[in-house]
């Protein structure tokens, strides 16, 4: 009953792996079993102040190892994580707390102000840990260290249809949905990738990932199957100068980043560098330019990239590309246990090479969204559909083109925004591009195109223009394109289409 509990998987890789240094943050060394123990006594200082099984404990902080921490002491409580990303805004995390019923929150000083404005409209709050907490924190904040300094107690008892976390989508079309998965949802989607990855023994990750997000939360869930211990190297946040210098200086051999991480590499002297032992790349939350991948894996030749897909609702993991079996410019093979179909809007199947919904079925796939009655759109029994549109080759690799709603209408043509950025990006004094559609009373939606140019590099709007007519349709070619100083990046590092809608709004 309790072998998919994620606290009992985390205290049988301790078993396992034995006492050593697994996280390495912001120049110190933690131990596995200091951060097992801290996690133990802050488990029951949080039954302490009042979360109980099932209670959604709201976490808002960037990465830290009391982020660690904080999951592993909620799940032996048997509490359910609420992981948001530090740069919400205090109306989101109002609703957050709000929706979900969170009772507690953790979090640091940064981000104190924010939490005490949000949790006055959030009756539900019953407590507020914070890292490092000033003097002046205000009632009913807690110092996490005094919390954790309670006695260490047992894991409460969970089954694997007993929710691990409930995680919060970006809300790009509307109010962010909570998303329930279940420690069996968690527990299968870290034993199948750490499967698929076993061929090859890597020991030294860097993760500049936020903890907060699906992605990094699946790399957290890897951990607890690996057969041989592995250190972590944790980055606070993103920025491709620390990544290179700590990649170098550690002899990192693999990392888990997204697209827009891999672009802003290229703009640094990676050569300078020695990254002789990195290895491997893994690449998920959108899809990558072939340009880009090109460019790493010349400029970092021992490194292989290795595109995956998923979305939180899956658990985040659908398809990935493997040592022993990865075809470049697709997503990769189902992962073992998922079943991926390709759907006309007729919901009708597609064969091989033709585009259309990308469905999924798998034991990571939500049950519905959280206080959401009617799901029937995403959910069809248990296929979900992902929204996004792609096809299957003939031996089943996966491709993802775009997502559904970000589909360009321009004179009766489909347009993908993909295709033209794909094409922008090649361009040498170009290191990002990000379109979007605008209204056109002639065509109905106009391209337009947002670009993000190299460092010390020039080119001109329409120069760019008659680059991408060269290689593009008449009917893709953007006729606007716009020089911005950076294309506007989601909290998780996706490209930010509503930001690039609202500067065409603003713009008239």
């Amino acid at each position: 009953m309790d072998d998919e509990n994620l606290a009992r998987l985390a205290e049988q890789a301790l078993d396992r792996h034995g006492d050593y240094n697994s996280l390495f943050y912001e120049g110190v060394w933690h131990s596995s079993t200091s951060l097992a123990d801290r996690a133990s006594c802050l488990a029951t200082g949080l039954a302490g102040l009042g979360l109980s099984p099932g209670d959604r404990l709201l976490v808002l902080m960037a990465n830290c190892p009391e982020v660690q921490i904080t999951y592993t002491a909620a799940w032996r409580a048997g509490a359910v994580i609420t992981p948001l990303i530090f740069l919400v805004s205090e109306d989101e995390l109002r609703h957050a707390l709000v929706n979900s019923g969170a009772v507690g929150v953790v979090t640091t000083a940064e981000f104190l102000p924010k939490v005490h404005a949000a949790v006055a409209g959030a009756p539900e709050v019953k407590f507020v840990v914070c890292v490092d907490a000033p003097a002046d924190a205000g009632p009913g904040v807690h110092d996490f260290a005094a919390v954790a300094s309670a006695a260490p107690g047992s894991i409460v008892t969970r089954s694997g249809s007993d929710l691990a976390a409930l995680l919060y989508t970006g809300g790009t079309t509307g109010r962010s949905k909570g998303v329930p998965l279940t420690h069996a949802n968690l527990n299968w989607c870290g034993e199948t990738l750490e499967k698929q990855s076993a061929t090859v023994e890597l020991n030294s990750h860097l993760i500049p990932l936020p903890l907060a997000h699906a992605y990094g939360l699946l790399v957290l869930c890897v951990g607890l199957h690996r057969a041989d211990p592995s250190q972590m190297f944790l980055m606070r946040w993103f920025n491709p100068a620390g990544w290179v210098e700590l990649a170098a200086e550690h002899r990192i051999e693999a990392s888990a980043l997204v697209p827009s991480m891999i672009a802003m590499l290229l703009t640094q002297p990676l050569e300078s560098y020695d990254l002789s032992a990195l290895t491997a790349v893994s690449s998920g939350a959108a899809p990558l330019p072939a340009e880009v991948r090109r460019q790493f894996q010349e400029r970092v030749p021992s490194a292989t990239i290795y595109e995956g897909y998923g979305c939180t609702e899956s658990a985040t993991i659908i398809s990935a590309n493997s040592p022993d079996h990865a075809r470049p410019g697709s997503v990769g093979l189902p992962v073992s246990g998922c079943e991926v179909t390709i759907q006309s809007e007729s919901g009708a199947a597609l064969g091989p090479g033709e585009d259309g919904e990308i469905c999924v079925r798998s034991p990571g796939v939500m049950s519905g969204y959280w206080n959401t009655p009617d799901t029937s759109q995403v959910l069809d029994g248990r296929w979900l559909h992902t929204g996004d549109i792609g096809h299957l080759d003939e031996d089943g690799y996966l491709y993802v083109v775009d997502r559904k709603k970000d589909l360009i209408l321009r004179g009766g043509f489909n347009v993908f925004p993909r295709d033209i950025e794909d094409v922008l990006v090649t361009h040498p004094a170009v290191a990002q591009a990000g379109v979007v559609g605008r209204p056109d009373d002639r065509l109905g939606e106009e391209i337009v195109a947002f670009v993000a140019l190299m460092p010390g590099s020039s080119v001109t709007e329409p120069e760019l223009v008659a680059y991408a007519k060269e290689r593009l349709s008449a009917a893709k070619y953007p006729r606007d394109v716009r020089i911005v100083p950076a294309v506007p990046l989601t909290s998780v590092g996706k490209l930010d289409r509503k930001k690039l809608r609202g500067w065409v709004t603003a713009a008239g």
